[in-house]
Formats: C-alpha cells, sequence, structure tokens
C-alpha cells in the first residue's frame, strides 16, 4: 500500500475495523482494505482511472459501457480490474443502474448469471453471498458504498441523491445481514469518492427533501449538500456503528479529471469508475500467497 486514507487501529474478534489504503493491482490503482482482505478474503475496490485501455475521453480505465466508448475497451477494463482483484476467472454482475432503490441478491455462485440477466433490467445494489462472484457498479459523481459481513458476504451500491433519500444503502444493510445472518453493528462499511458538499449544489426542493429526510446539518449555504453526512446518519441510525463506516474524502469534482471520472467536471462526457467486490475462494487466495 503506498498511502493511507482513513482508519481505526482495533478490531474485534469478528474482523479488524474498515480502513482504506491505495496500492497498485496489476495495471490498476485501487482504494482498498487488505485487512478486511486477510480476514475476510473479500477484496473491495474504489477504482481509479488509470491503467486501462480507453482513449479520451474515456481515457483510460473506464468501466462503463454505456457512454459512448469502444465496447472492445471497456471489457478489456473489466478483465483488468477482475485480475487486479485476484478474481480472473470469477463470474461479474454489472447492473444497468437506473438511481433507484432495486438490490439483486446473489446466494450461489450457480445463480450469478441468472442475477447478472435480473441486474440488466434495471438495479442500484447488488448482494453477494457467494465465493468467486463480483460485483461491479459504475460512477461519476455519485455515492458509491461497499458493505461487508464477517461470513464474506457483501453489498455493493450505487447511491445517487435520489438513492441517498430512498436508503438503498440502509436497505442494502438490512438485506445482507439477512442474507449473512449477522446485526448491523458487525457490519464495514466503505464511502467511496463522490460529489461532495463543497460542489454537490441542489435546487431548494432538492435541499428541502433532504434536510426532512435526514436533518437540517446535511444542508449547507447555496444549497449544497452532503450526501455522505447523510449516509452516515442513515446507517447509524439502521444500527451501523460509526465507528465501522470509513470516508474516502475524496471529491469527484475538486480531483477535476486527474484520478476520478466526473459527470459534473467534464461536462457530461466521461468515462466511469468503479466500486467492486469479491470474495476470492480459499484456493486462489493461497496460490496468491
Amino acid at each position: 500500500m503506498t498511502a493511507s486514507v482513513s482508519s481505526h487501529e482495533s478490531a474485534t474478534l469478528d474482523m479488524p475495523f474498515p480502513r482504506l489504503s491505495e496500492g497498485r493491482f496489476s495495471s490498476c490503482t485501487l482504494l482498498t482494505d487488505d485487512a478486511l482482505y486477510d480476514a475476510t478474503g473479500v477484496r473491495i475496490a474504489f477504482t481509479q482511472r488509470t491503467g486501462g485501455a480507453s482513449l479520451p475521453p474515456y481515457d483510460s480505465l473506464n468501466l462503463g459501457g454505456h457512454v459512448g466508448d469502444d465496447p472492445a475497451h471497456v471489457a478489456q477494463n473489466r478483465r483488468s480490474l477482475l485480475e487486479a482483484l485476484g478474481a480472473a476467472s470469477a463470474s461479474c454482475i454489472q447492473p444497468h443502474q437506473v438511481h433507484g432503490d432495486v438490490i439483486v441478491t446473489c446466494r450461489a455462485a450457480r445463480d450469478a448469471q441468472a442475477c447478472a440477466e435480473q441486474a440488466s433490467q434495471g438495479a442500484d445494489g447488488v448482494i453477494v453471498a457467494c465465493p468467486d462472484t463480483a460485483a461491479i457498479l459504475c460512477f461519476a459523481d455519485c455515492v458509491p458504498v461497499i458493505v461487508a459481513a464477517p461470513n464474506g458476504s457483501f453489498a455493493v451500491v450505487h447511491a445517487g441523491w435520489r438513492g441517498v433519500v430512498a436508503r438503498i444503502a440502509e436497505k442494502a444493510v438490512a438485506r445482507l445481514c439477512e442474507a449473512g445472518g449477522v446485526e448491523p453493528a458487525r457490519l464495514n462499511v466503505y464511502i467511496g469518492p463522490h460529489i461532495r458538499s463543497c460542489h454537490f449544489e441542489v435546487g431548494e426542493e432538492v435541499a428541502q427533501v433532504f434536510a426532512d429526510e435526514f436533518g437540517e446539518s446535511v444542508v449547507l449555504p447555496g444549497p449544497f449538500v452532503d450526501m455522505a453526512e447523510a449516509l452516515r446518519i442513515g446507517l447509524v441510525a439502521c444500527g451501523v456503528r460509526a465507528e465501522r463506516i470509513v470516508d474516502a474524502r475524496a471529491c469527484t469534482m475538486c480531483d477535476a479529471g486527474r484520478r476520478y471520472y466526473s459527470y459534473r467536471a467534464s461536462g457530461g462526457r466521461c468515462g466511469r469508475h468503479a466500486a467492486a467486490a469479491v470474495r476470492v475462494s480459499d484456493n486462489a487466495r493461497r496460490a496468491d500467497r
């Protein structure tokens, strides 16, 4: 790992508290949690835009297949990401994201193809409760959220402002607890790079929706909305421990295209970075060592 972003030093018997660090994996630069991988086999990732095959303006690790990029380049980039995750042969669920609150659950590897087909009809969250099945969701300002359980099950969620208000992250927590038989207090939550309150200016109507749903603290003069704070408030209210929520604290708009894509900063023409997770099988982990 090359740079620590945020961490908690303590641990429980279940798994370590969440930590995000930046590192190079194959051709990809990722924010990940090595301690989570060591404890559970789950490799999480928030990708950066370097290390792929795509040409400008999608350069270079564009994971979005709906933005006008060469499909062959997108497919190569997805293969590169799976290789970086240590799961080159894993099945992959990559939904058609529609800014809703539909969540698809894959309980067994044999169901991955059917779940992928279901997700292609429209979904903004994927829960996986089996090894060797990856979930990849795409972003260019919206909030990526990954939730991990001690037994190796996980959720990857796309939370635009409508998804935050619809409480898709809290719904994913409830579904993950049901699938994994765990309490919310035992989960780790990771919030990835997104447009932060310094740049997420909204209309008065949207600001009022957030204030009504999460309280006045999530709305700043402008008005600007703090989606990460809204997520934190919602997650803590549903039983997640505040110290088990880690935030990359990176703003895609402030980044101005250096590491992450931003729909607003680019004027609407850009690639997509990803939030991804996979539980690597024990055999693959032993081979990796």
